[in-house]
């Protein structure tokens, strides 16, 4: 008899792994203790997400919920996301009730009813607004809710969903714009807010084609992994130059950028990142880190 892996593209319960998660957890994450000024600055965080297999991957789910238990409660998330460029910068809904934003194709039908009904945000909204526009205009959407790689790695870390969300679009896909939004931020995270940049350590479609292509792939998470422990921005920043296999791990750069924000948002530029969750899953690396 031969034995198949299961399919993470076409599960049999679709999100069944997120439904047993959620069951399990809810009580904990309702009792999670909120922050307080006593507990100092958040970290910033940089999460690789997924689509929606994210949610039918048990391990997955766990650590980043584990993750999200060992620091407080956050007042409110600000969350850069590899899916949304937009210049100069624009704000998502912030409203209670504005509807998530299913940017993914191809999927089972239930992910497009997935529902993650966070708080109203609008006073977060002000204060991001407040923080940016002595440079920066701000635009507000009313009707662009979170996409994906917002409120699929917050479903598995915060699944009370009850932490206002605020998403920030990204201005540009240059590494210096993202580190310099990230220093903007900065300051945020001593009022309780956690700043979250939202890509994939790796992000190659190619590697699932041909898993020829791993080498590249571990190459990449190798170096980076390198370069985050030594705090070495300058190193990220130049990742198309410097780092082995970039072409094949990040063919865009969309997803390695949301980094630069994360380190930019560190309360010393060049401080040392730690590792949260460390695999690779689909071919790729799912690198996870929080610097302070």
């Amino acid at each position: 008899m031969t034995s198949h892996a299961p399919d993470p593209f076409n599960p049999a319960v679709p999100a069944g792994a997120y439904d047993t998660l959620l069951a399990r957890v809810l009580a904990q994450a309702r009792a999670h203790k909120a922050w307080t000024a006593e507990d100092g600055p958040l970290p910033s965080l940089f999460v690789s997400h997924g689509a929606p297999p994210t949610l039918d991957d048990p391990q997955w789910l766990v650590d980043l919920f584990s993750w999200a238990q060992t620091m407080p409660k956050p007042r409110g998330i600000v969350v850069v996301s590899a899916h949304w460029e937009d210049a100069p910068v624009a704000i998502t809904g912030a409203a209670a009730g504005t509807p998530l934003y299913y940017d993914f194709g191809g999927f089972h039908p239930r992910y497009y009813t997935l529902q993650y009904a966070t708080p109203d945000a609008t006073r977060l909204a002000h204060r991001l607004t407040a923080t940016l526009r002595d440079t920066t205009p701000v635009h507000q959407y009313t009707d662009r809710g979170l996409d994906h790689g917002a409120f699929i790695p917050l479903m598995a870390m915060y699944p009370a969903a009850d932490v206002p969300v605020v998403q920030l679009s990204m201005p540009s896909l240059d590494p210096e714009a993202l580190l310099d939004l990230g220093r903007r931020l900065r300051h945020l995270r001593e009022e309780g807010f956690l700043i979250m940049g939202s890509g994939f350590m790796t992000h190659s479609f190619a590697v699932l084609r041909d898993p020829g292509l791993r080498g590249h792939i571990k190459a990449f998470d190798e170096w980076a992994a390198d370069a985050l422990s030594r705090g070495d921005v300058d190193t990220l920043v130049d990742y198309r130059t410097k780092a082995p296999g970039a072409h094949v791990a990040h063919p865009t750069a969309d997803h390695f950028v949301p980094l630069l924000l994360t380190m930019g948002a560190a309360t010393d530029l060049g401080a040392a990142a730690t590792t949260a969750i460390d695999r690779i899953t689909l071919g790729n690396s799912i690198r996870s880190i929080q610097v302070t």
